[in-house]
Parts: structure tokens; C-alpha cells; sequence
């Protein structure tokens, strides 16, 4: 399994889902180009998620304290713990993201992709599909 889902500044390769690990893991290596973030905090209900550094920089803010993550390095958010994420660097950062159990699967990403397609996505919308999607949007 190998899907390539692009979202504006972001670029997701699913290398393992839900369907593939019935329910395991969810894996993808997620490409940040510059200045490329996740513009909703947000927490889990019901997954942790590990992520392990590539290559580049990213910053990834976990309950409240930046952490740089650079090649080699981890960072492990725990369910219920809010976060989110930047490429504050001049190139691309590359990042293994892992998610357990898996329970999202890649057509949360495909369905937010779909909605950034579109022009300026709708914040309810945007609301809706995360929550949909067991992921709890915070006001930053």
C-alpha cells in the first residue's frame, strides 16, 4: 500500500492504514515544505501518535512547549494531549508519523484535501470533518 494525498503545503505518503493492519497502526511520512502547518490545534480521542524526524526541521507544539524534531529524533503525543505542527525552516522537513491504534485511515486526510481543493475551506466544515474524524479542534 503506497498513497500519495497532497494538501496545499502538505504532502502525506500512507505506507500502512486501518484497513491494512486491521486497526494497528496507521502509518504515513508526511512532507512539510516551508512554512507549511497544521493551522488547527487539535487533540485525539482515541489514537497516541508517534513521529520520528527524516530529514529537515520541523516544530511540533505539544501541550503548550515547541519541540524542534530534527532527522533521527521522536516525539510521542499522547491522546487527549493538545498539538500541532510547523515547518518554520528555508527547505522541507520529512517526518514518520504513526498512529495507534489505527483508527483514522487515510480518507480523513483525502476528505480535508478535498475541502482545501476547493479555495477557502469552511470552518464549520473543516470543524465537522475533524470531529468526524475523532480529531478535537482547540482554539489556539
Amino acid at each position: 500500500m503506497s498513497e500519495l494525498i497532497e494538501i496545499a503545503t502538505l504532502q502525506l505518503k500512507f505506507l500502512q492504514s486501518k484497513e491494512t493492519t486491521g486497526g494497528s497502526i496507521d502509518l504515513f511520512e508526511m512532507t512539510l515544505q516551508p512554512n507549511a502547518r497544521m493551522p488547527i490545534p487539535h487533540y485525539h480521542e482515541s489514537w497516541d501518535e508517534t513521529i520520528y524526524g527524516l530529514s529537515g526541521v520541523s516544530t511540533w507544539r505539544v501541550d503548550g512547549q515547541d519541540i524542534d524534531l530534527s532527522p533521527g529524533e521522536t516525539v510521542f503525543i499522547k491522546r487527549g494531549i493538545v498539538h500541532g505542527f510547523t515547518n518554520r525552516s528555508d527547505g522541507p522537513s520529512t517526518c514518520l508519523c504513526m498512529l495507534s491504534p489505527g483508527v483514522l485511515g487515510p480518507q480523513y486526510f483525502r476528505e480535508i484535501a478535498a475541502l482545501m481543493a476547493a479555495g477557502a475551506p469552511d470552518p464549520a466544515r473543516m470543524k465537522e470533518t475533524m470531529l468526524r474524524h475523532g480529531l478535537v479542534p482547540v482554539a489556539g
